[in-house]
């Protein structure tokens, strides 16, 4: 049986959650490209209520983690818990420096391509390690688990959902870059997934 904690995946789960916050920072937040799930949701309260990201991310995490839990196992929730404070810690020093791509706006392909791999790369390597680093992906990984379908296809739901509310403040232009960015970012955790099972 596999020890309830590794050094390597601690760091695993911890550097993936930073790399997801790098994206969502400093390419979606100035981009006007969304993501789905906790992290496209926590942009929409940014937007209407100017709640942080930083905040309502952690909130949400725990409820789904709440919800998840039975389905998921407590090695699982342990690894989400550590990317999820990871997550909420770099995203709030990013908060306090000055934005790097500020003229991101202005390429929306580009943003959905760089967002996608941020946001792709950094769940893969919490899933890779264990965990999750939001809780729409403790929600998926979990539904992925009952339902006997891919993890792409979960995503891909939920993702939906908060783009049609994403439309309250994002132009329908601008979220055909973030059904990209989705697809993208699910395929490659889907790929990453993949790969640690084999």
């Amino acid at each position: 049986m596999k020890k309830l904690l590794s050094f390597t995946d601690v760091c695993m789960a911890v550097i993936g959650a930073c790399v997801m916050a790098f994206g969502l920072y400093e390419i979606h937040s100035f981009s006007g490209v969304t993501e789905g799930g906790v992290l496209g949701l926590t942009l929409v309260l940014n937007h209407h209520f100017s709640f942080s990201p930083a905040i309502t991310s952690f909130i949400m995490n725990l409820i789904c983690y709440f919800i998840g839990w039975r389905i998921l196992g407590k090695r699982f929730v342990i690894y989400s818990a550590i990317a999820t404070v990871s997550f909420s810690v770099m995203y709030r020093i990013l908060e306090m420096t000055p934005p790097i791509f500020k003229e991101i706006y202005e390429y929306p392909l580009v943003a959905a391509i760089i967002g996608a791999i941020f946001i792709g790369v950094g769940a893969g390597l919490c899933v890779r390690a264990g965990g999750a680093p939001s809780g729409d992906d403790a929600l998926a990984m979990g539904f992925s688990k009952l339902l006997r379908t891919r993890i792409e296809v979960v995503y891909l739901i939920s993702d939906l959902t908060v783009i049609l509310l994403s439309l309250t403040y994002i132009p329908v232009k601008r979220l055909v870059f973030s059904l990209l960015t989705v697809v993208l970012s699910g395929r490659i955790i889907g790929v990453i997934e993949r790969y640690k099972r084999k």
